[in-house]
């Protein structure tokens, strides 16, 4: 597949609503016939409303909800290339998603999350547009531990189930994303974050096809104003 850069901006209003544009940005492989199948990457949309806010009426229990959507544009994804280059796909996730952060166990506070997201994307978009929009659910568990010199360490897993079954590729069985991951919080005040990931993704999609991505690296760096 080769790597994937994004850059990314989000505003935030009110502490209710946020709102974003990202661009993912491919450095071909070295895979002949397969690297160059995702050109150049394509953009995204992004926005997500809080609707009920955690613990809301002094409901200890009650997680934050969110809604949001996710929308790709200009996605020249392996699918779509094998059957027609050089045209682009757009395709979208709209979700909703209950978040908890756990404070009773004081020593390690615990975060989690599970959503539902009707999507047309599979693997985010990469390996290619669903059959249809499909229901897939997602979430994430994380443990919050205090690092040195104030800083904070936080080890987490997520999985996001993929529509199975990709447009143009009628051999495809996409299996679940599950990604293990760090975070690293140098000062609360500096809100700036620094987070290394492994993700397990797609390989094998089909006889013949190997996306080469059942284990690779990630580091994202993120800085609050």
């Amino acid at each position: 597949m080769g790597n994937f850069h994004t850059l990314s901006v989000t505003e935030g209003v009110g502490g209710r609503v946020e709102f974003g544009y990202t661009r993912d940005l491919h450095q071909q492989g070295s895979t002949p016939g397969l690297s160059p199948l995702w050109d150049s990457g394509f953009n995204l949309v992004h926005a997500k409303a809080l609707l009920v806010k955690e613990n809301a009426g002094k409901n200890a229990w009650l997680p934050a909800i969110s809604a949001g959507f996710v929308a790709r544009t200009q996605d020249r994804n392996v699918s779509g290339l094998l059957a027609t280059p050089n045209k682009s796909y757009a395709n979208a996730d709209f979700y909703a998603v209950a978040s908890k952060t756990i404070t009773q166990t004081k020593v390690v506070p615990i975060v989690l999350n599970l959503g539902y997201k009707a999507t047309n994307a599979s693997v985010y978009g990469l390996a290619g547009n669903a059959l249809g929009y499909t229901g897939r659910l997602f979430g994430a568990a994380a443990f919050v531990f205090k690092g040195p010199a104030k800083s904070t360490l936080i080890f987490g897993s997520e999985f996001s189930q993929e529509p199975r079954y990709v447009q143009n590729l009628p051999g495809a069985d996409v299996p679940t994303t599950i990604t293990y991951a760090a975070r690293l919080v140098p000062l609360k005040e500096r809100r700036l974050n620094i987070d290394f990931g492994v993700a397990q993704a797609a390989g094998v999609i089909e006889p013949g096809v190997n996306l080469k991505a059942r284990h690779q690296f990630a580091l994202g760096i993120s800085y609050g104003l």
